[in-house]
Parts: structure tokens; sequence; C-alpha cells
């Protein structure tokens, strides 16, 4: 998972990815919206294939690039597990404010009354 968030740090990589999403493209598509020379750019692919989260495959002349399936799995289920356990956190927190408050405050403020004479 180290490997996958240290190349996702990169924001040509991450664009990359965000076009990938779309469907897969050749390695010239990909590197066109990027200022930088073509082997630089694959060095950015191969990065994103050595962390699993790309494809590359030879089709004719070109290098079409595509998405892995599931390479995304292990930091969504890191992330739910993180979720879940701030939520726990997050929920007690809430209970001993609530707590907190009953004791300081035992007699609930009255809700206001709307002026229904229409004077203030």
């Amino acid at each position: 998972m180290n490997l996958l968030f240290a190349t996702l740090a990169d924001p040509t990589r991450r664009a990359v990815i965000e076009r990938l999403v779309q469907g897969e493209a050749p390695i010239k598509e990909l590197a066109a919206p990027h200022d930088m020379a073509l082997p630089t750019f694959l060095r950015h692919v191969e990065r994103l294939e050595e962390a699993g989260l790309v494809a590359t495959r030879k089709e004719g002349r070109q290098r079409i690039v595509s998405m892995t399936p599931d390479a995304f799995a292990p930091v969504e289920s890191w992330l739910t597990t993180q979720k879940r356990i701030w939520e726990r956190r997050l929920d007690r927190l809430d209970a001993l404010a609530r707590q907190i408050e009953a004791e300081t405050h035992p007699f609930p403020n009255p809700p206001l009354q709307d002026d229904k004479d229409g004077s203030s």
C-alpha cells in the first residue's frame, strides 16, 4: 500500500489515472496533455504499472494503457477500516458531550414559541 500511495502522490500519475477511468488509451494520447518528453512520461506509466494500478499491452505500433481491475481494493479496505474507527470515536465523543450537557444543564430550555399575532 505504501507503493500505491507514493505512486499516487505525483500529479501527473493521478491525471493519468483520472483519464483511464474513462477507458483505456494509447500512451501518446495520455502523454499529450503533459509538457514533458515522452521518455519522462513513460517512466510515470512504468511507475503506475509497478504499483499495480495499470497494465500495458502492445497493439500494432502502439502501447495501450488500461486500469487494473481492483487496483484500489487494498486502499479501499484500509480506508473503510479507518472510517469505522473514527465513526466509533466520534460517536463516543458525541455521547460524552451530550452527557456533559445534561449534567451541566439538567433542565432543557423550552422551545421558542412562534409569535402568532405577528407583533414583535
